[in-house]
């Protein structure tokens, strides 16, 4: 079965056929609704004949629809009819869950991606549960997102914006015990200096994830927990 795997982002759409190496983007942006991502999508893949979506969407997710508007995008995501537009099956999960899928090696992971906004999952033994941590308060009534998000690094200047980013890391890491950290989104490479437990991630991983999103749950060969597309929870299908 060929898989379109589809990462909606706050600047940019990014799609990739399973099997290809070499994904194709288009820009997203505040004035950017569902209708025109399926339709810049269907514009990207005319020559990539696909049987089945995966879709990575930039907020929470709950019986594989959309549950709110996207913070960074224009409105028009919940109650629209993904399957009908693309004319696939289509199952979505949160865009940070999905780079989290991609990215994990058993265990109990946290996936943080600096981008746009403040994505974040955790991963425990092959369940996955997308999270909003982003748009919790932290500090001056501003949110972890105000922080080390986009906005947070152009208002702060990349020293500032590193010393926040390792406090949030901080922070997450006693609350929410990992046994290690993947940084992803486009921001993560300007991160130095990072704690033992946490490894730069590669945003390759998020199609990856839309791949396993349509694979059967596997076990691995040694017998532990080993990747493999979520249960259906109220947060990721």
């Amino acid at each position: 079965m060929q898989i379109l795997a589809v990462d909606i982002g706050g600047s940019h759409v990014k799609v990739l056929l399973s099997g290809q190496t070499e994904p194709r983007r288009i820009d997203s942006g505040p004035d950017m609704n569902a209708a025109a991502m399926v339709a810049g999508v269907k514009g990207l893949t005319s020559d990539w004949p696909y049987d089945a979506v995966a879709m990575g969407y930039p907020g929470q997710v709950v019986h594989n629809m959309p549950a709110h508007e996207p913070v960074n995008l224009g409105p028009g995501w919940i109650g629209f009819d993904y399957a009908a537009a693309f004319g696939k099956p289509v199952r979505i999960i949160n865009d940070a869950a999905m780079q989290a899928l991609g990215s994990y090696e058993g265990g109990r992971m946290l996936f943080l991606g600096f981008g746009t906004g403040l994505g974040s999952a955790m991963i425990i033994d092959g369940e996955v549960e997308a999270m909003e941590l982003g748009h919790l308060p932290w500090k001056k009534g501003k949110t972890y997102e105000d922080y080390v998000g986009q906005r947070g690094l152009e208002r702060l200047g990349k020293k500032r914006w590193r010393e926040e980013v390792q406090k949030v890391i901080d922070t997450f890491r006693t609350a929410l015990q990992p046994e290690y950290i993947i940084l992803g989104g486009g921001n993560a490479k300007l991160l130095k200096d990072l704690p033992p437990d946490a490894r730069l991630g590669d945003n390759a991983n998020a199609f990856i994830g839309g791949f396993r999103l349509w694979e059967p749950e596997t076990t691995a060969t040694d017998g532990s927990a080993a990747p493999k597309r979520p249960k259906k929870t109220a947060s990721s299908d």
